[in-house]
């Protein structure tokens, strides 16, 4: 992927997502079949126990996995999702990195891992999409 396109990517990602761009999730990288994401955790990410809210974690990761489907610049969009809890998150940071797993005309696969700033998994996220015959609509 060439320059040009990562920043069409970047832009489209981190200004057309309005919920992730309200909620503090940012495109960090994005090649062909892969993203990163991260979001710095805010007051308005807590759950009523004081840990980082399934709902914003599961965000993450769903930006990770829409940035990665739809990097090849075909409109993708999500068919079945699964996510693993396996830490609880408190604080700071936490990043969300997707890779492409399989991919064909019509469907692709992705795993995301969903992580802390030590670098410990705090969820594991898989994904497929349906690949449409639609061009993804990148501004200049």
């Amino acid at each position: 992927m060439d320059q040009q396109m990562k920043d069409k990517l970047f832009r489209y990602f981190n200004k057309k997502d309005i919920f992730c761009s309200r909620n503090g999730i940012e495109l960090v990288d994005i090649a062909d079949g892969y993203a990163r994401v991260k979001m710095t955790i805010s007051e308005g990410h807590y759950n009523s126990i004081s840990t980082v809210h399934g709902g914003a974690i599961f965000a993450l990761a769903d930006l990770a996995f829409a940035a990665a489907s739809n990097s090849h610049g075909t409109v993708a969009v999500g068919i079945h999702t699964d996510m693993s809890f396996v830490k609880a998150a408190t604080g700071g940071v936490l990043f969300a990195e997707a890779k492409e797993m399989s991919i064909n005309p019509k469907i692709a696969t992705y795993s995301v891992t969903v992580t802390d700033e030590a670098g410990d998994n705090v969820a594991l996220f898989h994904g497929m999409v349906y690949r449409k015959r639609d061009i993804l609509q990148l501004e200049d």
